[in-house]
C-alpha cells in the first residue's frame, strides 16, 4: 500500500515542514516521508509511523530503526496528549451545560404540565426551541414567559406555546 498524498500532506503540516532530524525546510531542502519503524522491518504506513525528513537525512538514516525519538517528535507527542486533554474537558464542560439545559427544560416543562396535567411540551419542542432559548436567556426571564402564558390561557396549550415563544423571541430581540 502506498502512501497517500493527503496522508504526506498531513505529516507534513504535523511536522512543520521541518525535517524531525536536522530541522531543514523547503525551499533548501525536499521533503520526504520516512518510517519510523522501515517497512523493511515490518512498519506500517500508519501515519503515526510517519515522519518527516530531509532527502538527505532519510537516505542517511536508510533502513535502520530509530533508537531515539528525535525531539520534534516528542513535542508532537506533548502536544497531541495536551489537545486530548483540553478536548476531554471541553466535552466535561459540555455535558455539564447539557445536563443543567435539560434540568431547566424540565423545570419549564412542569410549569406547563401544572396547568395542563394531561399534556406536555414536546421533545422536539424541547430540543429546538426550548433549549435555545435557554441558551440565550436568563431560566427566570423563561419562567416568567411560562407563568405569564398559562395564566392568559388557561384553558388552550397550543396558545400558551404560541404566546411563549412570542414573549421569549421578544426578549431575545431586546424588545
Amino acid at each position: 500500500m502506498a502512501i497517500t498524498k493527503r496522508t504526506r500532506f498531513e505529516v507534513f503540516k504535523r511536522d512543520g515542514f521541518k525535517c524531525a532530524y536536522c530541522g531543514a525546510s523547503p525551499p533548501s531542502a525536499i521533503l520526504e516521508i520516512d518510517h519510523i519503524d522501515p517497512k523493511s522491518c515490518g512498519g506500517k504506513d500508519d501515519i503515526n509511523n510517519l515522519i518527516t525528513a530531509c532527502y538527505e537525512c532519510n537516505r542517511g538514516k536508510s533502513n535502520v530503526p530509530l533508537s531515539k525519538v528525535p525531539t520534534r517528535l516528542i513535542e508532537n507527542l506533548q502536544t497531541l496528549k495536551e489537545k486530548e486533554e483540553q478536548i476531554k474537558e471541553y466535552r466535561k464542560y459540555i455535558k455539564k451545560i447539557e445536563e443543567r439545559m435539560q434540568k431547566d427544560a424540565d423545570v419549564i416543562n412542569g410549569i406547563f404540565k401544572q396547568c395542563f396535567s394531561d399534556k406536555r411540551l414536546g421533545d422536539i419542542f424541547i430540543n429546538t426551541t426550548l433549549k435555545r432559548f435557554l441558551s440565550q436567556l436568563p431560566i427566570n426571564v423563561i419562567k416568567e414567559a411560562m407563568y405569564t402564558s398559562v395564566e392568559m390561557f388557561p384553558d388552550d396549550p397550543d396558545r400558551v406555546i404560541r404566546y411563549f415563544c412570542g414573549i421569549c423571541w421578544k426578549r431575545i430581540k431586546g424588545a
